[in-house]
């Protein structure tokens, strides 16, 4: 390997490393949205599964029941998303924004709690890279996706399982139909309202996981607002994907490489003020969705609350 491979190889695992919690809350929200529960919370769910799993990890000493806790603690939110709106048939946008603020406040209450304030942050040892055998040793291709966490590898069969899941299964089908068009899936003996808590549940699962890789991976710390926006952005990544899982996947490599170039520049010595780095995601998110909005293939019912009595509210 030479001195230009070097970089190119560490700048690619940096991009495939920052895509997972991009993948994993897209693809949250884009299960819960296939029945037509949107989901907007994504920022909260992974403050609070971030805190909760890292101080699970903590304590207990185990990175794997701190994770499960994090999944644990985002499906709770997905069930009580699909409680609240497809029992209660509350406003889904009200009720997101109302756990958003929910976990923004447990996920800063919880450390004050449970470890008060310290000069030096409490910490845990991070994901170890795993290398594949004989994968690993392909000439770069091996470096930069054969040697990374179990989230990578797990981020990437999590999205292709969910395509399988979809578009080659029945279930998939009678999935998707409760989001097109939930009368006729209710005509045809499909349970609109499981389904829904189901996807919910699901979705809010990953999503939970998305957060705890946060602390997990990238600092084995947690600190306040650590999530940075990315709850945001993954709701701007499951539009910009058309709410399809292959697609989802291929545009989280897209935001997470505008990411790690605004950070690639902020330590180069170029003279920009990093302010202006820190809004390169944004500002590229904005410009993608005017282009690609109207073509985004969005779930018919999306948003939607079902009424079997009055069809629809």
């Amino acid at each position: 390997m030479n001195g230009l491979e070097s970089p190119l190889i560490l700048y690619s695992k940096l991009i495939l490393l920052t895509m997972v919690p991009f993948v994993l809350a897209g693809q949250g929200t884009m299960i819960g949205g296939r029945t037509g529960v949107f989901n907007v919370a994504q920022e909260g769910i992974m403050l609070v599964s971030a805190s909760l799993g890292f101080l699970v990890s903590y304590y207990t000493q185990s990175l794997a029941i701190g994770i499960l806790a994090a999944m644990v603690v985002g499906g709770i939110f997905g069930f009580a998303l699909a409680y609240f709106t497809t029992t209660l048939r509350m406003d889904q946008f009200v009720i997101g924004l109302a756990l958003f603020f929910i976990g923004v406040g447990i996920s800063t209450l919880l450390p004050k709690l449970l470890i008060g304030v310290t000069l030096s942050p409490p910490l845990v040892d991070t994901l170890k890279d795993i290398q594949l055998p004989l994968l690993s040793k392909i000439p770069f291709i091996g470096e930069v996706f054969f040697n990374q966490n179990i989230l990578v590898y797990a981020s990437v069969l999590v999205s292709v399982f969910l395509w399988w899941f979809l578009y080659k299964t029945s279930f998939g089908l009678a999935l998707r139909s409760t989001g097109e068009y939930p009368q006729a899936a209710d005509s045809l003996g499909i349970n609109v309202t499981r389904m829904r808590y189901l996807t919910s549940i699901a979705g809010g699962a990953l999503i939970g996981l998305a957060g705890v890789y946060l602390p997990l991976v990238y600092t084995g710390t947690f600190t306040d607002g650590m999530v940075k926006g990315r709850g945001w952005l993954a709701i701007a990544l499951t539009f910009f994907g058309g709410w399809k899982p292959i697609n989802i996947l291929f545009g989280s490599l897209f935001f997470s490489g505008i990411e790690v170039m605004s950070y690639k520049v902020q330590v180069s010595g170029i003279g920009i003020p990093y302010q202006f780095l820190l809004m390169l995601p944004y500002l590229a998110t904005i410009l993608v969705m005017i282009f690609t909005f109207r073509r985004s293939s969005v779930p018919g019912f999306l948003g939607q609350n079902y009424d079997r009595e009055r069809r629809s509210l």
